[in-house]
């Protein structure tokens, strides 16, 4: 008896050590896709096109495992941050630039980004994006058929030291019908030296008109952030909803020591969720959600379609989201359920030890940054009313505690589990 209680000890201290998470490390905090301009001109046009702060990487080696790729810095991002943009990866990557590793995704679904100024050098330099051997790829990724390394949009950008990190709205429906909207610019410098930049900022009405402007000095040091608030009144018919999708246009402007150093032109929607026993209101207004389940690279004619057959809210399923998706349903009107990339079916729903993952806690950190990283890279389109923190991964401590964090955003939009079976882990939210 005592010798196979031993071989039943090592061999779940083997599956424990095969089964470790090991965290993503060396990427920056998940944001709001941004994209800069070197000019007011560029900006306005707002095209995705490469300018002199942006550049694509397009050209690829890939053997399956690992893709390899060339970039060049320019002398004009002498002296300013360098950051790599991926859309999505296929796998759990490393990414190595100049035979230097940069950092780990474990989460290769939702876009990531890192700052690699440290790593890069003046002219031409080689970047490497290398499969990562993952044990909770296999346990939290059901829906994936092939491990093939592949990835999607691929960019070098470079911003000033004190740069603009990240954009916020809360809107909020006055007594007299009208809304209040208040936008955050989250401001964020590379430096340890104390650093002076003055942010401007513009929002521009759907027909062009001035509905506040202003700027702000702002001084940080110590890689440190901080956020830039402004409130603005929105008409109730120009709040975004189903039949008006024409956005303001945020603009703003980076100076320092009497130079601009960064301008962006960001289109901003206004709109309120509430949901009132399981009913979703936008704007006040009660609205049925006749929902069909899409890939997250539907194209923008699938989309139309589907608006014209009737159906006014997509779930997405697990995986990568094509940024241009979102966008499109932010256009067309269509409400949009946002998925974190956990689905455990081939797992089975049991909770004891070698079950299911959802409920094993060495899984924590994966499930938390699943959800995390999938907020905070849709949360500033209006079409998105929602999140779902996984799909058909029975229920346990991990997705309990993807839940309490995510609730600790404040955020009035809806967290689902739906397979939660009734449990607490799920806000109600009824669906057609």
């Amino acid at each position: 008896m005592r010798i196979i209680l031993t071989i039943a000890a090592l061999f779940c201290i083997g599956m424990a050590g095969a089964q470790q998470y090991n965290p993503s490390s060396g990427r920056e905090l998940p944001r709001t896709p941004i994209r800069i301009y070197p000019t007011a001109d560029e900006a306005a046009k707002a095209g995705r096109e490469a300018n002199r702060y942006m550049s694509p990487v397009t050209t690829w080696e890939n053997d399956g495992e690992r893709m390899t790729g060339t970039f060049t810095v320019p002398f004009a991002w002498i002296n300013r941050q360098v950051f790599f943009r991926l859309g999505w990866v296929s796998r759990a990557y490393e990414l190595w630039i100049n035979g230097r590793k940069v950092g780990y995704d474990a989460n290769g679904n939702n876009p990531a980004e890192y700052n690699i100024t440290k790593y890069v050098e003046e002219g031409r330099n080689r970047v490497e994006i290398v499969a990562a051997e993952s044990a909770h790829g296999a346990l939290l990724e059901s829906w994936k058929s092939s491990s093939r390394l592949e990835a999607g949009e691929v960019w070098v950008m470079s911003q000033p030291t004190l740069h603009v990190r990240d954009i916020l709205t809360r809107t909020r429906i006055g007594e007299d019908g009208d809304a209040t909207a208040e936008v955050g610019v989250v401001l964020r410098t590379g430096s340890l030296n104390p650093r002076t930049s003055r942010l401007y900022y513009t929002l521009l009405s759907p027909s062009g008109r001035t509905v506040t402007t202003g700027s702000r000095e702002i001084t940080l040091n110590m890689r440190r952030e901080d956020t830039v608030r402004f409130l603005a009144r929105i008409p109730y018919d120009s709040l975004w909803c189903d039949t008006m999708t024409r956005p303001y246009r945020l603009q703003l402007k980076t100076q320092h020591e009497g130079r601009y150093e960064e301008y962006l032109e960001q289109p901003l929607r206004f709109r309120t969720v509430e949901v009132h026993e399981g009913r979703m209101s936008i704007n006040g207004r009660e609205i049925a959600l006749r929902c069909r389940e899409i890939p997250g690279d539907y194209t923008p004619a699938g989309l139309r379609e589907l608006r014209d057959e009737g159906f006014n809210t997509l779930r997405l399923l697990p995986g990568p989201v094509a940024e241009p998706l979102l966008d499109s349903c932010d256009r067309l009107g269509l409400y949009v359920i946002v998925q974190a990339p956990v689905d455990t079916r081939r797992s089975g729903d049991s909770r004891r030890v070698g079950g299911n993952p959802s409920n094993n806690p060495a899984w924590r950190e994966a499930y938390v940054e699943r959800a995390l990283d999938s907020y905070h890279t849709t949360k500033l389109h209006p079409s998105v009313i929602a999140f779902a923190l996984a799909t058909q991964s029975a229920n346990g401590i991990n997705l309990y505690e993807s839940y309490l964090k995510v609730k600790e955003l404040h955020e009035e939009r809806p967290f689902i589990y739906p397979d939660a079976e009734g449990e607490w882990n799920s806000d109600r939210l009824q669906l057609e």
